[in-house]
């Protein structure tokens, strides 16, 4: 097989000027979906050089043939019965130095390894994408030019912030986290960002400690030993890190705090969901800018509107799709704006949109339990919001040794 996949090209500065016939980037995707996931995460990265093109492998191949080789390219094996016998193939009608981004539907470690190891191919993601994810593993291939370092390992930080008070993103937080924990099974802990009025422990029926505080004024006494002491068990797997402190009493966050919180509590949980409240200089803001992904709750009223159009001014964190998932939450609430008229407003359409539903929500938070166990519309609704932020979904019954093993 000729080296054309085995030996990205090390860095992009001469691309453009030398061979301005070749594009930055060309995507050939066989689903809508797919294709809208690449071109969110990829976003501004390929700086408006990109061309995206629906076709599988096969079609790629044929048109790879007749055209200039892109710089980067993803293509979409997806459903081929011989992937690894259609890249050998595409390799032959590419020049040696592109730089190959795969997307298929397998999830075995041994075809990643065939993929990385075997052919040089720079990354691989299956189905199905999200933008975050693009963003996370494929556009520091695009942006710097090389195979990306190697990234943190552990579980992934997912911030939940309201454009304004009141916009419903504690409620959120909470049923993403317990939906995640208990029907996709992955170890998850909830991290409440507001120390002072935090709503996480009242709406999972928890009784929170002193222990946050002490994480954010000294973070150098934050280790797994104080994890297990402070984190307090809310289901199987399931854990809340909180606060409750007095008003009168403010809470200085010291430098590194939120970085190291962060960096050991990957090590013990698949997941961290951190309730985010949008301070500009507080633990908050420090989070939104470590998270893989980031989700924006907005109410349908103008200052809503006004506000998510300001939060989405921030520059997005290293590894992090351009924009955060928008979530319009109490959609169709009287006196409320039309979704129509919010999307108009804001240039995009929402991501997920939630019901109004005033009556089992407030009868959830009554009582101290997620609301998704109760309402079909809204755990549904969170369902999707999983799968969206984290790529997960309702795990399937398991049977034998390995079924205790779930990342």
């Amino acid at each position: 097989m000729p080296e054309g996949l085995q030996v990205p090209r090390p860095e992009p500065a001469a691309e453009s000027p030398n061979r301005p016939e070749r594009r930055a980037l060309v995507c050939f995707t066989a689903d809508a979906g797919t294709e809208e996931a690449l071109r969110s995460g990829f976003a501004e990265a390929a700086r408006g050089d990109a061309e995206f093109r629906r076709g599988d492998i096969a079609r790629a191949i044929a048109a790879l043939g007749e055209m200039p080789t892109p710089w980067t390219l993803v293509v979409d094996v997806a459903g081929h019965p011989q992937p690894i016998a259609a890249l050998e193939d595409l390799s032959n009608v590419v020049e040696p130095d592109v730089r190959v981004l795969v997307v298929g539907d397998r999830e075995d470690v041994g075809f990643y390894r065939q993929l990385t190891r075997g052919l040089g191919v720079a990354d691989y993601l299956y189905k199905p994408l999200t933008a975050a994810m693009v963003a996370e593993h494929f556009r520091p291939v695009l942006v710097r030019g090389r195979l990306p370092a190697a990234p943190m390992r552990g579980g992934r930080l997912v911030t939940v912030t309201a454009a304004r008070g009141g916009a419903g993103a504690s409620t959120i937080a909470a049923n993403l986290a317990w939906y995640i924990a208990t029907k996709a099974e992955r170890h998850t802990v909830v991290l409440d960002a507001d120390l002072h009025r935090g709503t996480q422990g009242l709406l999972l029926g928890a009784q929170v400690g002193p222990g946050l505080r002490s994480a954010v004024e000294s973070p150098d006494r934050v280790d797994e030993l104080f994890l297990e002491r402070t984190a307090i068990r809310v289901a199987e797997r399931l854990h809340l890190l909180a606060a409750e402190e007095p008003l009168a009493m403010p809470v200085a966050c010291a430098p590194g705090a939120a970085e190291r919180l962060v960096q050991v509590l990957r090590r013990r949980f698949n997941f961290i969901v951190a309730d985010a409240p949008a301070d500009p200089g507080g633990l908050g803001r420090l989070l939104a800018d470590a998270a893989q992904q980031r989700i924006l709750v907005l109410e349908p009223t103008l200052a809503g509107i006004r506000d998510t159009l300001r939060l989405l001014q921030l520059e997005a964190g290293p590894g992090q799709a351009h924009r955060p998932l928008l979530v319009l939450n109490r959609a169709g609430r009287r006196g409320g704006l039309p979704t129509s008229q919010v999307a108009e407003a804001l240039k995009v359409e929402p991501d997920l949109i939630l019901p109004d539903l005033p009556k089992p929500l407030e009868q959830a938070a009554t009582l101290g339990q997620p609301a998704v166990t109760a309402s079909g519309a809204f755990r549904l609704a969170i369902a999707r919001l999983a799968q969206a932020a984290g790529g997960v979904g309702e795990a399937a019954p398991r049977a034998g040794l390995f079924a205790r093993f779930r990342r």
